[in-house]
């Protein structure tokens, strides 16, 4: 292995000079300490290295050793319930690497094993974790360990390659953060992932194995919608990496998420959680090399066919990550002072999601949803407008309605989904064969509404026609009913597809009947203080998951509250 000779220390960055060879991306460690950092350079006589910690101390004359390899993290079954830093070194207790588990083998002597196949589990708290094999590691099993307890760190069976190579196989395995794991092909993304969270699930859902953006100005309601997410979206391993948030809201999400309960199972949400935290006080070079570590951790589980939710909050302080060490180089800033190469990080990033068929045949997906942090909330700004090349959602949130007290406080007219359509025939199977005319309707609507606002705010709502006052009423309901939902409600922080579909159809049903009693001749005003449609903007609350009926009961007293009111209109026959 080659070594280097520190000559000048500039924050995170160092300039070396070379004894032997060094490769761009390779892994050194500095000489007498536990740093560990990165080439991003080689000269014939100088290398430029990032250090991944605290720099503070280091001086001319001292030794960078390499490793030979990549910058590399170690993955395995332990990851699931942690908590670590950016290169999945852990923040609380000991090393999860350095205990004895009880293993559970899977395959027997003689069997085959295909790369990604697991060969057994690793069993906690009655939680299975599969262990897979490599990528490019697949044979015939020559010995495996019986059931029974034994050091993570130790092989537990030999497979013998077609090479004829008798390779050690363990619980642990090694992986370079910059580098894609290999697939059989991706698949067309063909389902949305359920969120409970009506305003994405009905208008701008997100593919499972999809992109997602959610940008928002400062106290918009980026963290805790990624939290919900995290804790209502039917993802089986959730990934969330704090990436140069402030201490004190990262220390909010790890003293929260160990306290959480899945939903699903009755037992701590942690048990299917990985979380990464790299904080603004922490060494700038590893916040950049985080969200690298992040999705490589989420394309392990995928590669195990499980669905995986990678939340990264947020890639504007990964950008400015990329910004302090670009000026460290003394590159040629571009746009806003961020380095030319800020499009092709990003495009790196939100590319390694995809639903995929693995390397042993299953299915598996991993979907990136990244908080994104501009400046005053102006969405023109270079990490939004790049990312909104490369994501397929984008849920814009809105500073007026995040100070309306509207959650989630996603602007319906900012936001978009262009995998909308490819979803009709999901929710047409889920029993709704109307949506995608629904979410069609609901939106001009919204946008129908936005251009009247303009129009009370000079005239007064009383002034425009009828039927422009039926508009009105008809966006209120949609937003009061459908989009806007309560993190605190127990029936409402969670909407499944079948309470979604009873709601859109109650809704919808309210507007029609809306506009044919104005036809009719009923005032817009006593259609807009019909009691019913108190009871439907409050729907979400008041029924629970568990109570169809009363969708039904709902229903019924529409219908007679319509009836009643063209009765009492002498010429609505």
């Amino acid at each position: 292995m080659a070594d280097a000779v520190i000559s000048w220390v500039g924050g995170p960055i160092v300039h070396g000079r070379p004894k032997g060879s060094f490769a761009v991306g390779e892994a050194i460690t500095v000489s007498d300490t536990q740093l560990l950092g990165e080439v991003i350079r080689v000269a014939h006589d100088r290398i430029v290295a990032q250090i991944y910690g605290d720099t503070t101390g280091l001086r001319p004359g001292t030794r960078l050793e390499g490793t030979g390899r990549a910058l590399s993290v170690t993955l395995g079954p332990h990851l699931l319930g942690g908590i670590f830093d950016g290169l999945l070194r852990p923040l609380v207790g000991d090393d999860p690497t350095d205990r004895s588990v009880v293993f559970e083998p899977g395959l027997s002597l003689g069997d085959t094993i295909l790369p990604g196949q697991s060969i057994g589990a690793v069993v906690e708290n009655g939680t299975k974790r599969q262990i897979p094999t490599p990528p490019g590691l697949g044979g015939t099993i020559e010995t495996i360990l019986p059931a029974g307890t034994y050091p993570m760190a130790d092989p537990v069976a030999q497979v013998r390659g077609e090479d004829g190579v008798v390779h050690g196989l363990g619980m642990l395995e090694i992986w370079p953060i910059r580098r894609s794991r290999p697939i059989q092909r991706r698949l067309v993304p063909n389902r949305p992932m359920v969120t409970g969270q009506r305003i994405l699930d009905s208008l701008f859902p997100v593919a499972r194995g999809g992109k997602a953006a959610i940008p928002g100005g400062f106290g918009t309601g980026k963290t805790v919608l990624q939290e919900t997410l995290a804790k209502w979206c039917d993802a089986d391993i959730i990934v969330y990496v704090g990436c140069g948030e402030r201490g004190n809201e990262m220390a909010e999400v790890l003293h929260e998420f160990p306290q959480l309960l899945d939903p699903r199972t009755g037992r701590p949400l942690m048990e299917r959680t990985v979380v990464i935290a790299n904080t603004s006080n922490m060494p700038v070079a590893a916040r950049e090399a985080s969200i690298y570590t992040a999705v490589t951790v989420g394309e392990y589980f995928r590669d195990q066919g499980l669905h995986v939710a990678l939340m990264a909050d947020s890639t504007s302080r990964w950008a400015e990550a990329l910004r302090e060490v670009s000026g460290r180089l003394g590159e040629l800033p571009a746009e806003a002072g961020y380095p030319a190469y800020l499009s092709s990080r990003l495009a790196e990033f939100y590319e390694r999601a995809a639903r995929v068929e693995t390397l042993s045949g299953a299915e598996g997906s991993l979907t990136l949803i990244g908080a994104v942090s501009p400046p005053a909330g102006d969405f023109s700004e270079p990490v939004t407008s790049h990312t909104k090349r490369y994501v397929r959602s984008f849920w814009g949130l809105d500073r007026e309605r995040a100070q309306a007290r509207f959650y989630p406080a996603i602007h319906p007219l900012q936001s978009y989904s262009e995998d909308a359509e490819a979803f009709a025939a999901w929710w047409a199977a889920k029993g709704n064969d109307q949506w995608d005319a629904q979410r069609r309707m609901m939106l001009t609507l919204l946008e129908e509404e936005a251009r009247l606002e303009r129009m009370t705010r000079i005239v007064g709502k009383d002034a425009l026609p009828p039927s422009q006052q039926m508009v009105i009423t008809a966006a209120d309901l949609i937003n009061e009913a459908i989009l806007r939902q309560s993190a605190f409600s127990e029936n409402d922080r969670y909407c499944s597809p079948a309470r979604q579909t009873r709601m859109l159809r109650l809704v919808i049903r309210a507007i029609d009947l809306g506009n044919a009693a104005l036809e009719a001749g009923v005032a817009p005003q006593d259609i807009a203080s019909l009691p019913v449609l108190r009871q439907l903007k409050r729907m979400g609350e008041d029924i629970a998951e568990d109570d169809p009926a009363a969708f039904d009961r709902l229903g019924r007293d529409l219908e007679r509250a319509f009836a009643h009111l063209s009765e009492e209109v002498p010429h609505a026959s």
